[in-house]
Parts: structure tokens; C-alpha cells; sequence
């Protein structure tokens, strides 16, 4: 046993301990100095079998009246049983910790199972408003089938009328030989109608076929979106009852967990109270003993050597009684506390097994995390395919509005202006059909009607109009190109509707407001995988030149000569092969947030050519161009987007003997009302299919060749005044209106590179 070296629990480094004299002394093997103030240094592991022989451990003295030698024996036996009862505190508190862990962890699992939830609900909104949108478009189509059942009832009838007329005819043939020539001409001329009308016929079971099968192809796609729908809401809910289920489990292992603790804490404690007692007890048992041996010596020793009065021996007979019944009780009760000891080392070995069973438990719930944890995995590549399926809807959704759409506004009255007292000189019709997008102008007592996509009442605020454009804007992060203009006459309320008015939030325009939707949109796309980059760039067109507004070389005098006819920096207008177009020597600013943006805004706001007429004291006497230009890549897909955004503010319409422009503004009246003949011109080579559409005739039309004739979605505001004196002007703006809502473009093409798809080209893309 000398020398015998015992090894540390659970592998973990530090000092081993040597019994030595004989199974009796427990000593470190290495006393290296230690930083929480252990006597031998390190960090020391017990086993149950150290601990139980550190408690019977029995000290050995060759003089047993050498206190010295017990005293630093007794030391170090005390010193062995601090580093015992240290070695038990960090124990404890290595469990506190690990306690303390276990719950931090849990409530990180708890708050993304909440961002979990917020997300599935925000997306179920989604879907719900998508749905919704289907059944409309799917109700207006039903209402257009049973129009053309019944136009198709109407021919039938027409159809059997003129077989009848056939038959009797030919019946009245026989009876009328004299007039067989006339006859014979009318039946041919009835053959001709007859033929006809089978031809329509059959163009109407062809026509109603096709929208028979494009409503099947609607309630299918309905149907689906319905049960994916569902198949989601079942999985959340599963989710959720799995989520509270582990929750209250965790509860309870949490609390078994700390009561099995807590009883080990209060049996470690009493059996290190009751080791303490019975080496007291052993050491008063050891010392009387060797007094009864002492005694027993002394008492043979005097037998032997003499006799002495019988008084002294029954003394030593009484004392030696009295110590070995002494003897014996102490025996009693050394037997009592070893008893004791066992019932604690029963109770430690439960408290272990229960703490045993709780491990197993959290480490079962531990898997059971991470297999929710994989579910929520898969419900969010779900949701994924949920927002592929959303943006194919909405493209397909605005595609069937209309490639060209057009919006009608009407501005209130101001103060300065006079109401019309003879009639109402602007009227909406409350129709099932033209609600909300008819429009109604009287000139003269003489009323015009006119129907849009959408007409503003002049009550309508600047979020109202927002709503309607949101899903187009939208359509620039998906990838497509996207161009929303304001056209009318000036002080129509043209720039307010793009920019709206500046120190007032509630009335911001569509600039700012669909800069905030693009952002916000960016930012909750993250989790999803996606990046986006996006570059600004605004420029005017001021009397056929174009003008930089972000320009930092820019000095006032730059438009001077250019109207004194100084050669300045000139912008060329190209177009590539792909239908893109970009400005030359452009400056193109890479933006990260809206503040930047509308930094930008106010730049340019400033640099812009605006003048006082008779008619606005702050005329806009250019055509405002912005262009938002979007890069976007999926990293988790390798998917690619990219799409452009133009918000144009143009310059208002105006006729010079109301405007009385003189001097500078004559020519830039005149320069603007060129602009936009020009820009009429093209609507209607557009809406009769001219095989030359002009749009070379100015620098306005040529920017917008990809918006009026290729593959962008395309939105005008018509804005007109309701005062009295610019009736004939909002007339004309509303025919103009008429005319291009009528027009026909290129079909929306969404700008996607995949994997196998070379990234494109960043150049600066109107």
C-alpha cells in the first residue's frame, strides 16, 4: 500500500494523491502553488472511495505522548479535509453554472420560436391578401364568362330565326315561279348572312373554350394556393403545440433538477457533520482504550510486585469497571453513526441516480429541440417557395391590368379658386362598373366621359394613392423594370403627387414613400438570403438639354451657357441590344439607406429649373427624371435580379396667352409644350401600331422608348384642376390619358440570372 498512487474521476487533470503509511495519510503528489488559494495548488478530483478513506484514516505514532508529532498529523488531516470540502464547493458551483447556461439557452430557443411565429403570420397576411386578390380577378372573369354565354344565347336566336325565314322561303318558292329570279337573289344573299353567322358562331365556341379553360387554369392554381395554405397553418399549429409541450417538460426537469441538487447538497453536508463525530467518537474510544490497557499494566504490575490494601484495589476495580462500560457505550454508539453513514450513502446513491435521470431527460429534450429546430428549417424553405409563388401571382396579376396603366387625380380646389355656381363641372359615377374609375367633365353643358384604371377623388390622400402603386413597386425588386410618370396641365398638383410637400410627412409623395417600401422589403428579405445593391441617379431635361442634378462639378453658370449657346458638358441617351438605356458621363450614387436617398432628393430638389408664371409661383420648368437601379443576388439559390425604377415629374402643359410667359419662360414654355407633342405623337403611333413610332422627335421621348414601347411596366398620373378656367386644358390632358391607356406595349420581361448565368453587367441603366 505504500506509495500506491489513486487516479481522479471523469479524466480531468490535476494532482493525483499517495496513500502512504500504510493505508493511513492521503497526501498530494505535487504541491505546485494554486490561484484560488489551495495549500497544494491545482485543481483536485475526489472519488467516493478517496473520500472514504479520508475518513478512515487512522494515525499511527511511535510515542504516544508526543503531542508534537499528533499535532502535525491532525494538520495535515484538516488540511486534506479542506481541499476535500473545496473540491465539493467549485463542484457546486460548476453545476450553478452549468444550471445558469441551460437557462440562457432556453430562452434564446423561446425568443426565435416568437421571430418564427411573427414571420409565419406576417407571410400568412400575405397570402391571405394574394388569395383574396384571385378571388376578384377570378369573380370578374365569371362575370365576363356569363356576358358571353349570353351574347352567344343572342346569336343562337338570331340563328334560328334565319333558318325559319329559310324554310319559308322555300316553301313559298314553288308558289312563286314569276318572281323566281328575285327570289333566287334573296337566297343567296340569306345563304351569305347564314355563312356568317356560323363563322361568328364558331368564333364564339372558340372564344368561350378559351376562357372556359384559362377559368379552370384559375381555380386550379386557387385550389392549390387554398391547401398549401392550410398544409402551412397545420404545420405552424403542430409547431406551436410541440413548442409548449417541450417548454412545460423543460419546467419540470428544470425543477426536479434543482430539487435533486439541493437534497444531494443536505446529505453531503450531514455526512461530512456525521465523519466528523465518529472519528471524534474513534479518537476518545482509541484514547480510552489505551488508558484501560495502562491501567490493566500498572494493575498486574502492582499484583506482582506487591500487594496493597484491598481500598486501592476496589478503587481500580471500580475505575476499570466504569471505563469498560464506558467502552461498550461508546461501542453503541460508533455502531449507531456507521449506521447512520450507510442510510447517507443510500440517499447519495438515489440522489445521483435521480440526478443520472435528469441528464438523460434534458439531453432526450436536447434532440427533440433539434428536430423542431429541422421542422422549422423546412417551414422556412416553405416560405420561400411561398414568396416565388407570391411574385409569380403578382407579375401575373399586373399583367392582365394592363401593360400601359393609367391613373386619373383630382386636385381640391385652393383658396384663390372660384367654384363653379352653374353645375358641377366635374362628376364620378357611382355605377357597379365605372365606380371608382370613372371620371365625367362638363365644358359648355356638354358632358365627357372618361374611364381609367383608377380615378382619385380630390379627398384622396397621399397614402391612399401609395397603396394602389405599392405591388408596381414591388415589381422592381422582383426584377423588372418599372416607370411611373405624372402628366397634366401646370399647377395640377403633378409634383406634389410625386414628391409631396416638403416638412410634412403625412404627405410625403411616391418618390420618398416607394424608396421606404423598397428598403423595409430589403431588410425583411435578409433571413431569406437575399442582397441587394441600388444606385440613384436624377437628371433634368431644361429646354431639350440635359442636366445632371447630382453633378458635384456643377456651377450656376452651367445653365447659363448653355442658354446663351456655350457648348457645356453634353449627356448622350443610348440604347443597347437588350432594351436598356443609360446616359453618358451620368453620375450614378451607390445609396444604403433612405436617408441618403432623400438627402439626394433635397440636392436635387434644389438644382432644379423651376420659374414664376401667372399660374404657379413655383413652376416646374423641367422634366424630372429619378432612377432607382436595383442588384439583387440570392446567395442560398445563386439567383439574380435585376430590376430599374423611374419616377418621372414632368413639366406641366400651359398655353401662352394664359400663362403669360415673356422672355425666358416663352422659350421654356415652348420648349415643354414641344417636349410633350412630341410625347403625344408617339401615343398615338403607339396606339394605331404605326410601323415608325417617332421617338427620336425629342430628348423626352427618346429616354422613355423603354418604358412607352419595350418590355417595362408603365404607370401615368393624369393630373387635372377642377377650377373653372383650366377646363379646356383638363379635357385635353384627359383625352391624352384616353389615348395611352389604350395603347399596347412588349410583354413585362423579368430580368433573372441563375446559376449557370453570368452575373450582368452593372452599367448605368435608365
Amino acid at each position: 500500500m505504500v506509495g500506491t498512487p489513486i487516479t481522479p474521476i471523469n479524466g480531468r487533470t490535476g494532482p493525483s494523491f499517495s496513500v502512504i503509511n500504510g493505508g493511513h495519510d492521503l497526501v498530494p503528489s505535487s504541491a505546485t502553488p494554486s490561484n484560488a488559494g489551495s495549500d497544494y495548488g491545482g485543481i483536485i478530483e475526489f472519488t467516493r472511495e478517496d473520500v472514504e478513506a479520508l475518513m478512515n484514516e487512522k494515525s499511527k505514532r511511535k510515542d504516544r505522548f508526543n503531542y508534537k508529532e499528533r499535532c502535525e498529523n491532525m494538520m495535515d488531516y484538516i488540511k486534506r479535509l479542506k481541499i476535500c470540502i473545496r473540491w465539493f464547493q467549485d463542484l457546486e458551483l460548476s453545476y450553478s453554472l452549468e444550471q445558469e447556461r441551460l437557462k440562457n439557452s432556453l430562452q434564446l430557443s423561446q425568443q426565435k420560436c416568437m421571430e418564427i411565429e411573427l414571420l409565419l403570420k406576417i407571410k400568412e397576411e400575405e397570402l391571405n391578401s394574394i388569395i383574396v386578390e384571385m378571388r376578384r380577378n377570378c369573380t370578374s372573369l365569371q362575370e365576363k364568362l356569363i356576358k358571353e354565354e349570353t351574347d352567344k344565347t343572342a346569336a343562337m336566336d338570331a340563328l334560328v330565326k334565319e333558318r325559319e325565314a329559310r324554310l319559308n322561303f322555300e316553301r313559298s318558292q314553288s308558289t312563286l315561279e314569276e318572281d323566281l329570279v328575285r327570289a333566287q337573289r334573296e337566297l343567296q344573299s340569306a345563304n351569305e348572312k347564314i355563312s356568317s353567322l356560323n363563322d361568328m358562331y364558331k368564333q364564339l365556341q372558340d372564344y368561350i373554350s378559351g376562357l372556359q379553360k384559362y377559368n379552370g387554369k384559375l381555380h386550379s392554381e386557387l385550389s392549390s394556393v387554398e391547401d398549401e395554405l392550410k398544409r402551412v397553418e397545420k404545420e405552424k399549429a403542430t409547431v406551436v403545440e410541440s413548442l409548449t409541450m417541450l417548454k412545460g417538460q423543460l419546467t419540470l426537469s428544470m425543477a426536479s433538477q434543482e430539487e435533486a441538487t439541493k437534497l444531494k447538497d443536505a446529505l453531503t453536508s450531514e455526512a461530512a457533520s456525521l465523519r466528523i463525530e465518529l472519528q471524534q467518537v474513534r479518537d476518545d474510544r482509541a484514547h480510552q482504550i489505551s488508558q484501560v490497557q495502562t491501567l490493566t499494566s500498572e494493575l498486574a504490575k502492582f499484583k506482582d510486585s506487591t500487594e496493597k490494601s484491598s481500598s486501592e484495589m476496589d478503587n481500580l476495580t471500580t475505575i476499570t469497571n466504569e471505563l469498560e462500560a464506558k467502552c461498550t457505550l461508546q461501542d453503541n454508539q460508533i455502531k449507531a453513526l456507521q449506521d447512520q453513514i450507510a442510510t447517507a450513502e443510500k440517499k447519495l446513491e438515489v440522489s445521483d441516480i435521480s440526478a443520472f435521470e435528469t441528464k438523460a431527460e434534458f439531453e432526450g429534450q436536447q434532440k427533440f429541440v433539434k428536430v423542431l429546430e429541422r421542422r422549422l428549417a423546412d417551414a422556412e424553405y416553405k416560405v420561400l417557395e411561398g414568396e416565388k409563388l407570391r411574385k409569380e401571382l403578382h407579375n401575373t396579376i399586373l399583367e392582365l391590368k394592363g401593360n400601359i396603366r393609367v391613373f386619373c387625380r383630382v386636385r381640391p380646389l385652393l383658396p384663390d379658386e372660384v367654384c363653379n355656381t352653374d353645375g358641377k363641372l366635374i362628376s364620378y359615377p357611382t355605377s357597379m362598373e365605372a365606380a371608382g374609375r370613372g371620371i365625367d367633365l362638363t365644358q359648355n353643358g356638354q358632358k365627357h366621359a372618361f374611364k381609367f384604371d383608377k380615378v382619385f377623388v380630390p379627398d384622396a390622400s397621399q397614402e391612399d394613392v401609395f397603396i394602389e402603386i405599392s405591388q408596381l413597386v414591388q415589381s422592381a425588386l422582383d426584377g423588372y423594370k418599372v416607370c411611373i410618370f405624372a402628366y397634366g396641365q401646370t399647377g395640377s398638383g403633378k409634383t406634389y403627387t410625386m414628391m409631396g410637400r416638403p416638412g410634412h410627412p403625412e404627405e410625403k409623395g411616391l418618390i420618398p414613400r416607394s424608396l421606404e417600401q423598397i428598403f423595409q422589403t430589403r431588410q425583411s428579405q435578409q433571413p431569406q438570403g437575399w442582397k441587394y445593391e441600388m444606385q440613384v441617379s436624377m437628371l433634368e431635361i431644361y429646354n431639350e438639354t440635359i442636366r445632371d442634378l447630382l453633378s458635384t462639378n456643377r456651377s450656376p453658370s452651367d445653365a447659363t451657357r448653355q442658354e446663351n449657346g456655350t457648348p457645356g458638358k453634353q449627356y448622350a441617351i443610348k440604347h443597347d441590344a437588350s432594351g436598356n438605356t443609360h446616359v453618358t458621363d451620368l453620375t450614378v450614387v451607390d445609396v444604403q439607406s433612405v436617408k441618403e436617398v432623400a438627402f439626394l432628393l433635397s440636392q436635387a430638389e434644389n438644382s432644379r429649373s423651376v420659374g414664376k408664371t401667372q399660374m404657379n409661383e413655383q413652376s416646374s420648368r423641367s422634366h424630372f427624371v429619378f432612377t432607382l437601379r436595383i442588384y439583387g443576388v440570392n446567395e442560398s439559390t445563386d439567383q439574380q435580379v435585376q430590376g430599374i425604377l423611374n419616377l418621372i415629374d414632368l413639366a406641366g402643359s400651359e398655353r401662352l396667352s394664359k400663362s403669360g410667359s415673356t422672355g425666358d419662360r416663352l422659350k421654356e414654355t415652348q420648349a415643354i409644350n414641344k417636349s410633350l407633342s412630341s410625347l403625344s405623337d408617339v401615343i398615338f403611333a403607339l396606339a394605331k401600331k404605326d410601323d415608325h413610332v417617332p421617338f427620336r422627335n425629342s430628348k423626352l421621348t427618346y429616354l422613355l422608348q423603354p418604358c412607352l414601347g419595350g418590355d417595362s411596366k408603365t404607370l401615368m398620373f393624369v393630373n387635372i384642376s377642377p377650377d373653372q378656367s383650366s377646363v379646356g386644358e383638363s379635357l385635353c390632358s384627359l383625352r391624352f390619358a384616353s389615348r395611352v391607356n389604350a395603347c399596347e406595349i412588349g410583354t413585362p420581361r423579368r430580368n433573372t440570372y441563375g446559376r449557370s448565368t453570368e452575373s450582368p453587367s452593372r452599367l448605368s441603366y435608365f
